[in-house]
């Protein structure tokens, strides 16, 4: 699907600074989302974040979807049969948000942007997360990756991090995104095994799979993609005035025109199976975020997944209908 987002209104609201702003948005979040979100997580923050410990706890019998790294290949000969390590957790560990802030997460056809969205998501798990001890730190995506926030604990840093992601000003050249680049940077500097949220659009040019893909090795990887309403189903707006967001480039289309509609919905709908399938292969955990979705809604129907799977992957292997869902 074409990157072309409805022209924004000439007369935006006033802003406030982002300093204050940042305090404004942590403290209503606490106050809304993350209230609700402590009823209804209460005793599954493990299928948040889940750690990844050196103190071995146990040896069982492999599983379908278990590490293979964790397979014990003396026990394996031994038995006859394949078995794995099963560690003690260890609960301090360190998320990284992989945040993509170019100018194509700045759309929302309501009143909320995508960029809101992340942003809300970014402060509610990271706040959820430092409340339990870890650590979190992020790579911001603008012009470049070239803005990182190191992980720290503590409510003062979520909201340095809050401010760093309000504050990001726009690319210094327009250009297409390069997701890719963001994800290679967290390669090199995310060095020790740690949960990492990629929040994005994915609205990027090709070639950010195999980075992701690289990454997940490595880490454990959730892709959290940001979208509106808008991308995948263009209503009867009459003759408007589509643009670029990244290229500065428009185009006046006729969304009257019922033919255009369907080619629009056809081809968002190719793009939205080959996001998904390319998730699927990178071998990431997915969570879809709307700017018309509720937030605590959304992060609940995820972690009653993550459990489910979670679940499966001890007790044997995952159901079709299951399989469709992840």
């Amino acid at each position: 699907m074409f990157r072309r987002k409805a022209t924004p209104s000439p007369q935006a609201p006033a802003q406030p600074a982002p300093a204050a702003g940042a305090e404004h948005v942590l403290r209503r979040l606490e106050w809304t989302v993350l209230r609700r979100l402590d009823g209804l997580l209460q005793g599954d923050y493990r299928t948040l974040m889940r750690g990844a410990g050196l103190d071995l706890a146990d040896l069982r019998e492999y599983q379908h979807h278990d590490d293979v790294r964790h397979i014990d290949w003396n026990v394996t000969a031994r038995l006859q049969q394949p078995h794995v390590r099963v560690f003690t957790e260890d609960r301090e560990m360190a998320a990284w948000f992989l945040v993509d802030l170019s100018p194509s997460v700045d759309f929302g056809s309501g009143q909320t942007a995508k960029r809101d969205v992340s942003t809300e998501f970014v402060a509610v798990l990271a706040r959820l997360l430092t409340r339990h001890g870890n650590r979190v730190g992020a790579l911001l995506l603008g012009g470049g990756a070239d803005r990182v926030v190191p992980a720290r604990g503590g409510r003062a840093h979520v909201l340095h991090l809050l401010h760093a992601m309000r504050a990001r000003g726009p690319a210094a050249e327009p250009g297409p995104t390069q997701l890719g680049d963001l994800l290679q940077a967290a390669a090199s500097i995310v060095r020790r095994r740690s949960t990492v949220f990629v929040v994005s659009d994915f609205i990027s040019t090709p070639g950010w799979e195999r980075p992701l893909a690289l990454l997940a090795q490595r880490h454990e990887v959730v892709a959290v993609r940001v979208l509106d309403p808008l991308e995948l189903d263009l209503p009867d707006l009459g003759l408007i005035t589509l643009r670029d967001a990244e290229t500065g480039e428009q185009l006046l289309v006729d969304t009257h025109d019922r033919g255009f509609r369907k080619r629009f919905a056809r081809i968002a709908a190719q793009r939205e199976a080959e996001l998904r399938e390319s998730l699927a292969r990178a071998g990431v955990d997915a969570l879809e975020l709307s700017t018309d979705d509720d937030l605590v809604d959304a992060i609940a129907r995820f972690t009653d997944l993550r459990r489910r799977r979670s679940r499966l992957a001890v007790g044997g292997g995952m159901p079709a209908h299951l399989q469709k869902a992840a």
